[in-house]
Formats: C-alpha cells, sequence, structure tokens
C-alpha cells in the first residue's frame, strides 16, 4: 500500500472538508457506513469533516442487505467543491455500470472533488467512467479478474488492500473502506488522530498482510482436456504424492514437453507451480480444521518440510502457516474464555 498524502488544496482552502458517500439502490451497506463512520468518528477527535450521505435524489435507498438507508442530500445540494467523494459498490456490479444517470453522476462528481475514492465493486463504476484508465486499482479478490477483463486500460492489483494512484484511491472488499478511509484521516490529521479512530473503532491500524490470506484467486482454472484433467485430478487427490514431471508425464501418456505445454496453454502455468497451489491448499484445510502440528501439516500436504511450506504460504499467501491457522481457524479461539 502506498502512503497517501494529504492534498494541499484542501488544506488551504480553509474550508470544511466535505466527504460525500454515494448511496444507490442495491450498494453494500457496509461500503457505505464503513467510511462514513470512519470520518465521523475522526471528528470527536478533532477533524472537521463535513460527512454526507448522497443520492440522487436525496430519498431513501435500499441497500443489498435490505436496509433501507436515508440519504441526508441530494446531489445538487452539494457544494460545488468536494473535498472526497467515496463511491461504495453493490454485489450485481453490472447493474450499477449499466444504470446511465447513476454513472453520470459518478462522473460528475469525481471532477468536482479533490479526490475520489472507490470501495469493493465501487472500482467497476470508476473504470466504467474512465476515472482509473492508466491506474492502478484494487478491488475485492473475487472480482480483480473480471475487472481487469472488463477494464483493460486498468492497471488491477490483486494483493493491497487498497491502491493510490495520484488523487484515486481504490479499496478491496467491504471493510477495506474503514482502511481506506483511516489512510485518508491520516493523511489530513496526521498519525495521532488516525490511530485514536481506529482504537475508538477496535479496528488495525494497518491490516497485517494484503488480500492474498483470505483469496482462493490462485486456484487454477479447470482444463477440459481429458489427459490433462486425469493429471490434475491425480495430484488433487494426494498432495504428498512426489509428482515429478517425468512420472506424471508417464501417468498421461505424453512426453513431459508435451504435457508442459499442456499445462501453460490449459492452466496457464507449470506443473510444479500446480503442485505447489494444491499443496497449499491442502495445507490451509489442514491447519484451520485439525490439531496436527505444523511439521505434520507440512508432511501430509506435500511439503516434506516446515520450512519449505512457511516459504509458500509467504509466498502466495503473504502469512506463515502458524499466522494463517491463528487468524482462520475459529472465532472462537479469539472470544473471552470463561
Amino acid at each position: 500500500m502506498a502512503r497517501v498524502r494529504a492534498d494541499d488544496r484542501i488544506r488551504a482552502a480553509g474550508t470544511r472538508h466535505t466527504v460525500a458517500v454515494l448511496a444507490f439502490d442495491g450498494v453494500q451497506l457496509l461500503d457505505v457506513a464503513g467510511p462514513a463512520e470512519v470520518f465521523t468518528t475522526a471528528n470527536e477527535d478533532g477533524a472537521d469533516y463535513d460527512v454526507r450521505i448522497v443520492s440522487e435524489t436525496g430519498g431513501d435507498i435500499r441497500t443489498s442487505s435490505g436496509v433501507r438507508l436515508s440519504a441526508d442530500t441530494a446531489a445538487a445540494e452539494l457544494p460545488g467543491r468536494l473535498g472526497t467523494l467515496v463511491v461504495p459498490g453493490r454485489p450485481d456490479w453490472r447493474r450499477a455500470v449499466g444504470d446511465r444517470p447513476l454513472m453520470d453522476l459518478v462522473t460528475t462528481l469525481s471532477a468536482r472533488a479533490s479526490r475520489t475514492a472507490s470501495v469493493c465493486a465501487g472500482a467497476f463504476l470508476l473504470a466504467e467512467a474512465g476515472i482509473l484508465d492508466g491506474r492502478r486499482a484494487a478491488t475485492h479478490w473475487r472480482l480483480a479478474a473480471e475487472l481487469a477483463a472488463r477494464y483493460p486500460r486498468v492497471r488491477v492489483e490483486t494483493d493491497p488492500v487498497f491502491v493510490q494512484d495520484g488523487a484515486v484511491l481504490t479499496s478491496a472488499g467491504v471493510t477495506t473502506g474503514i482502511d481506506l478511509a483511516l489512510a485518508l484521516v491520516e493523511a489530513d490529521h496526521g498519525a495521532d488522530l488516525a490511530r485514536a479512530v481506529a482504537q475508538q473503532l477496535v479496528v488495525f491500524m494497518a491490516r497485517p498482510a494484503g488480500q492474498s490470506q483470505f483469496s482462493a484467486r490462485m486456484t487454477p482454472r479447470r482444463s477440459g482436456h481429458p489427459t490433462l484433467r486425469g493429471v490434475m485430478d491425480a495430484i488433487a487427490a494426494d498432495p504428498a504424492e512426489a509428482h515429478h514431471m517425468d512420472a506424471l508425464a508417464l501417468q498421461a501418456g505424453v512426453s513431459t514437453r508435451h504435457l508442459s505445454r499442456l499445462f501453460r496453454t490449459e492452466v496457464g502455468m507449470t506443473p510444479g507451480r500446480y503442485v505447489e497451489l494444491v499443496r497449499v491448499e491442502a495445507a490451509q484445510a489442514l491447519l484451520t480444521s485439525g490439531d496436527d502440528s505444523v511439521d505434520a501439516v507440512a508432511e501430509r500436504s506435500g511439503f516434506g518440510s516446515a520450512e519449505s511450506m512457511r516459504r509458500s504460504f509467504q509466498h502466495l499467501l503473504g502469512v506463515a502457516p502458524t499466522v494463517y491457522r491463528a487468524r482462520f481457524r475459529s472465532t472462537a479461539e479469539q472470544g473471552s474464555g470463561g
């Protein structure tokens, strides 16, 4: 994550910093509420944000969870110049980008804002408006491939919790809107005030590691090729097997060169990388569902040693196996006990 710098235009203006959080039918509630809560909490510690939930007409909207949300103001009633525009997303992002009045509103308000930020699938609205053309961007890990495919001019990054490129910021899934808003508060008012907000909300000042620890993005696509499908199934069925290239090719009845070519064209990776991914997934399941030691998990999942497994976890997930287990095993283990 890049460090967010304060916008000199905002500080020099000497006026309240208006934060407009866009709301529209189908929006994800936490995408709206998370950033709004950060900015309003910052006001309790000395900031002076004018936080407004904005809908096109000023009327209520219904969120994706069915909760009705009251807007503070209509878009037409906003000040001519905005400090920050926050564009949340909706689970069905195609409906959002196909809503022309909504897209016109995003374009208009962004042009009036000193900085524009999106949360989760809100990145699709910024991309549709052309705001992300040529820029680095983040979105929820499940949506990253779709964002990159639909908007090839956007440089999608799959791991960061949020990304800043100039005056445009994009965050990953749902709760990362809180991380992004904290970074903006820090840019405007310094680390001490942002830290006070984080402590009040009981969240990390800086979230440990990125999206990869949550992601299943590394799972390779299934192949329709019968020869390759048989090899992939055999690897998945027994990750602890050696799975040397010669043995895999012999099992498939093809040359090692041909098998490598099939993996590259059908799956988009080498056989060795596929074996590593299968083993990491097997280890993830063992770490979160059982009590085996890390050494035993490494052996059962085919890594051979805990150190080898640690290197793969760090490379692919950004966390160590022990940390992964602690974070994802059970919410009960984080409770108060008693």
